[in-house]
């Protein structure tokens, strides 16, 4: 469908430059007519038929003018101007370019008027062709006849087809606008069902989490040991309830999604919840990001953090470098310790780099002697 409104597009504007170009060129032909017209036998004079020759020029030139260059409400009195202009050179000066006036009289009401009254002016300039060869052999103005007929049917449908295209342009652009509609209705109904299917299976979930660890602290109140384990993990389950809720608000408003700018946040949470030491590092100005890229760097290192605190519980440190270089934007996120895969398992690595392909960037995970590296890198 785009093609074809391309198409139909590219066509309208051959069209209209090919008009442009006549409207240019016009002057220069009514100008070398009127001088056929002044050197033809009889000529133009100040009395009797010459001064008739005369005014027919002068009202030639002003309609033919006219006819290209005023607006609609004119145009009727131009047209009709050059028709009777060359109606009475026809019929004065047999012999001259009269003729010519009246197929640009053709062109003219071919392009601009309505069919009815534009059949009507030809017919009426069919006459006069006829009325100006009694005197003559009859064949030169039969052959006229039909190629003036023939030269208003060809504008006639050029203007025709104009019209259709420029109808057809517009339902093409309707329809597109439709199907973006539905589109962005559909995409709309799918954020709503995921809405729906979180908020009644890991909501749900999560909450009865909370309880069972609160119900948990109080029955573990006489082990000293075993109170801050629970506390920890009811903080991670009321974190994981609550970044539930923002993507299930973000998914039926379309709240804000987070990015960069939450990372000293994950970071500080990862330190307190896990006790692994968390340095964060921003380096260069900050790019304006779209959202999904945005969301990708804060998702990466958020998947990057949970698999650490998983799979290398007893790392040293983890540090979290985040670059804004000219065109890109690069995340690293390395952990420093014992060495643990802190990437393995689960299907985290493959979820963070479809996050980077999605939206045209990379990532790069593995292994390191003092343990795991990760790196995504986005377009700015």
């Amino acid at each position: 469908m785009t093609t074809t409104l391309t198409a139909l597009r590219h066509a309208r504007t051959h069209h209209a430059r090919a008009w442009r170009w006549l409207r240019l060129v016009g002057p220069v032909i009514i100008g070398l007519q009127v001088i056929a017209l002044c050197r033809t036998e009889p000529r133009p004079g100040l009395s009797g038929r010459g001064l008739v020759i005369l005014l027919a020029i002068v009202a030639f030139g002003i309609g033919a003018g006219g006819a290209f260059v005023t607006r609609r409400g004119g145009r009727w009195l131009s047209i009709l101007l050059l028709f009777a202009a060359s109606v009475v050179l026809l019929l004065l000066q047999p012999s001259g370019p009269g003729v010519l006036g009246v197929f640009v009289a053709v062109a003219v009401i071919g392009r601009r008027l309505a069919p009815l009254p534009g059949s009507l002016l030809v017919g009426g300039a069919l006459v006069a062709l006829i009325v100006a060869g009694q005197n003559r052999s009859p064949l030169p103005a039969l052959m006229t006849g039909i190629a003036m007929a023939s030269f208003y049917a060809v504008m006639r449908l050029a203007e025709r087809l104009s019209a259709t295209n420029g109808q057809a342009e517009e339902l093409l652009i309707a329809l597109e606008h439709t199907r973006e509609a539905d589109a962005r209705a559909a995409a709309l109904a799918e954020r709503q069902r995921l809405a729906r299917e979180m908020h009644d299976v890991l909501a749900h979930s999560l909450s009865a989490l909370v309880l069972q660890l609160e119900g948990a602290s109080v029955l573990a109140a006489s082990d000293e040991r075993l109170g801050p384990v629970i506390e920890r993990a009811r903080r991670l389950a009321g974190s994981g309830l609550d970044e539930a809720r923002n993507a299930i608000t973000t998914l039926r408003e379309g709240g804000t999604l987070p990015g960069p700018g939450e990372l000293p946040a994950l970071s500080a949470r990862f330190e307190h919840d896990t006790g692994i030491r968390c340095e964060l590092t921003v380096c260069g100005d900050a790019h304006q990001l779209d959202a999904d890229a945005q969301l990708a760097v804060y998702r990466v290192a958020q998947e990057s953090l949970t698999n650490i605190a998983k799979h290398a519980p007893g790392q040293d440190r983890v540090c979290l470098q985040l670059s804004y270089e000219p065109g890109v934007v690069r995340l690293v996120v390395e952990d420093y310790g014992v060495g643990a895969l802190a990437g393995s398992g689960g299907y985290g690595l493959t979820g963070m780099r479809e996050r980077a392909e999605l939206v045209g960037g990379r990532l790069d995970a593995g292994p390191t002697l003092t343990g795991f590296r990760v790196e995504l890198e986005v377009p700015a």
